[in-house]
């Protein structure tokens, strides 16, 4: 697929989706994030895909919004570019497939947002994260929908309100990501995680992630009566009803990546 702003490759399991606007510092002008969603929402639809790496060329991972651009928009538009990067962000989430995000290096405001986004981060000794906004005019609302989620309440609110960087080593300690490896190790520590995080059925991850999510915002009460209809509707048929046949019976399992 050919875009002005992204790289798109697709292996027999895997998509990679590469910002490519390294003199920009991949800033999520309007354009890539059309784009971004786009190619996210197209990952999705693909039932043989089992998972996506999202990934940055150039010295940053992402600088966030173009700033160049939200200084001529008007509310009405900034409104607009700000429910169109909500959009491409909620994206990861919502389709089906693992989105493993790899951060080579400085993720700074909506760029922090799009690496919390994935469903799992892997970054490189060499990377940063940072909602800048809290130190200058703009404070950084909707990135810290994203980033403030994995953290603790006082460690959200202090990387918000400082807008210091943080370095990997500390967003690990915090929970905002999920591994920190050396550089040259950065991209088979990558695949190594997709790969044990896509194993067996596509279509059990893809409704397991999504259930995941959407209980995690419920009471406890609620969040069990979800999880306990889904798991039930799963388990008696497909590749749910064929993971405890395979196990009485001593034999692999045979998915079709269906329900």
């Amino acid at each position: 697929m050919d875009y002005r702003n992204l790289l798109y490759e697709r292996d027999e399991r895997y998509v990679t989706i590469t910002l490519n606007r390294p003199e920009r510092r991949n800033c999520l002008s309007s354009e890539m994030l059309g784009e971004l969603e786009d190619a996210l929402r197209t990952t999705g639809g693909d039932g043989d895909v089992a998972g996506a790496v999202l990934a940055a060329n150039g010295p940053v991972f992402s600088s966030g919004h173009d700033l160049a651009e939200m200084a001529d928009m008007g509310e009405p538009e900034l409104h607009e570019l700000f429910t169109l990067c909500s959009s491409a962000m909620t994206a990861m989430a919502e389709i089906p497939q693992v989105v493993v995000a790899k951060v080579h290096a400085l993720a700074t405001a909506a760029g922090a947002q799009l690496a919390a986004s994935a469903d799992l981060i892997v970054a490189s000794t060499e990377a940063g994260f940072a909602t800048p906004g809290g130190k200058g005019g703009l404070f950084c609302h909707t990135p810290m929908v994203a980033v403030a989620r994995p953290l603790g309440r006082k460690r959200a609110v202090e990387l918000a309100l400082t807008g210091d960087v943080i370095d990997a080593a500390t967003a690990l300690d915090w929970g905002l990501v999920n591994r920190v490896v050396p550089p040259e190790q950065l991209d088979e520590a990558t695949m190594d995680l997709l790969g044990r995080a896509t194993r067996g059925s596509r279509y059990a991850k893809g409704i397991g992630k999504q259930t995941l999510y959407a209980q995690m915002d419920m009471g406890l009460g609620e969040a069990y009566k979800f999880a306990t209809d889904v798991m039930a509707s799963n388990a008696a048929r497909g590749d749910g009803a064929e993971w405890p046949k395979a196990f009485i019976e001593k034999r692999p399992p045979t998915w079709t990546h269906t329900h």
